[in-house]
């Protein structure tokens, strides 16, 4: 099999996306799938193709010509026309061609792709551009779908535009991955999929909970954490879905009952706003800025409660490294969130969607937080539940299997397809 995995220089895909991909890949090693990376949107000057390993990276940077661009969507197209001629000139094994869009705004390359390579198409809904505006709230985007073009402002027309080409995507490649059950169910009452083009594989990750050797005790001083003081951990992008206002709200009332402790914010993005809401208790707060890997995988250890209190997740990758690391979670019944932790492993709190606003409550998200930091053997016991929900759900052994299974059921499709169509073969790369 020959893979193409698209990507796009997006602030995703250093966390979510990024994860993805290096988890997949290295879930593919060894299984005879020569697998090619495509960062679209690439901030080098040129197109390069860099091998790592054993992936090939492919780069292709922006291409613009001002005589040509009439908006937004017509730029676009006109530098997948670009892609296109640059695919068509290094592709030469097209045996078993497989496209897979980790890019939402792809429905024109995915479309045209088909009229010049005899391949398949996929695409996974790592997230959607409406969640991220409007933090999630389907009350809204409703509103906003029901109101005559005429009557939308100029973001109401952005976002529903886009919203309307990321449907198309799902719409025009052969299947679709959703990373959850709820995501599928989404698609299917939104989008109005069809369920059997849906698959649902949820995301894995590679087990590191043994690779930290240091002590709890060790790893707290390194970090300047005394040995009394309760940490709580907040991972993710500090982007307004992930909820990190309301923690910080919380916050301040787990201190009023729990003065010794503080609370670390392991991210980047947009600090000012964080910064105005905690001045009062910023001696408490710790922003770190972009971690390492190894460097988050510290924190995980030395914590005593992880909270992901997301407005809207299509999966929760953090959630997920926490339960890994064994950590107790405090969480959102958000989404594809509320189906990654269960009660065995994490306490949750709703998410109240109102027509303008989506909000959860501090009060409750405190509560839980309060309760782990006050009851230790409980909290230890739904980190080893967690521990063991990975494992049984979402180690990249799962996830390799799944994926091995959702390819190859791609390419023996498209094999028997072929055999019955003689002459077929002969001629994978089509010509204009």
């Amino acid at each position: 099999m020959n893979l193409y995995l698209f990507n796009a220089n997006d602030s995703a895909a250093t966390y979510g996306i990024g994860s993805y991909l290096k988890e997949l890949t290295k879930a593919l090693e060894g299984a005879g799938i020569n697998t090619r990376i495509v960062h679209l949107h690439s901030v080098r000057p040129d197109f390069e193709i860099v091998k790592t390993g054993q992936v090939e990276n492919w780069y292709i940077p922006e291409v613009r010509n001002q005589n040509t661009f009439s908006g937004s969507i017509q730029m676009l197209e006109d530098y997948y026309r670009n892609v296109i001629y640059l695919l068509r000139l290094h592709i030469k094994e097209t045996k078993d061609l497989v496209f897979h869009f980790n890019y939402n705004q792809s429905q024109f390359l995915a479309k045209e792709l088909k009229k010049f390579f005899d391949c398949k198409t996929v695409a996974t809904v790592h997230f959607m551009k409406w969640t991220l505006a409007l933090h999630g709230n389907l009350l809204r985007l409703h509103t906003l779908k029901s109101k005559p073009e005429n009557q939308r402002n100029s973001f109401e027309q952005i976002l529903y535009t886009t919203d309307e080409y990321e449907n198309l995507l799902y719409k025009e490649v052969d299947r679709v991955i959703a990373l959850s059950g709820y995501m599928k169910r989404f698609l299917c009452s939104e989008y109005r999929l069809d369920p059997n083009k849906i698959a649902v594989i949820p995301n894995g990750l590679d087990d590191t909970d043994s690779e930290i050797e240091t002590g709890r005790d060790v790893l707290r001083q390194r970090w300047h954490i005394s040995a009394n003081e309760f940490l709580i951990l907040f991972a993710g992008r500090l982007n307004p879905v992930k909820g990190l206002e309301f923690l910080i709200k919380a916050f301040r009332k787990v201190l009023e009952i729990i003065p010794e402790c503080r609370l670390i914010v392991a991210g980047n993005g947009n600090y000012d706003v964080y910064f105005q809401e905690s001045k009062d208790i910023c001696t408490k707060i710790t922003f770190t800025g972009l971690l390492t890997k190894k460097e988050l995988q510290e924190l995980y250890q030395i914590a005593d409660v992880g909270v992901a209190p997301s407005l809207y997740e299509t999966f929760g990758y953090v959630a997920v490294e926490m339960m890994m690391q064994g950590l107790p979670i405090v969480t959102t019944a958000s989404s594809g969130l509320n189906e990654v932790v269960d009660d065995t492993c994490g306490l949750k709190v709703p998410v109240i969607e109102h027509p303008d606003k989506v909000e959860t409550d501090t009060d409750l998200l405190a509560e839980k937080i309060l309760y782990l930091l006050q009851h230790p053997l409980e909290a230890k016991q739904m980190g080893q539940n967690g521990r063991t929900r990975y494992l049984q759900n979402y180690s990249q052994e799962i996830f390799r299997k799944n994926m091995l299974d959702f390819y190859n059921s791609l390419v023996m499709f498209n094999s028997a397809l072929m055999l019955s169509m003689p002459g077929k073969r002969a001629n994978c790369a089509k010509k204009i």
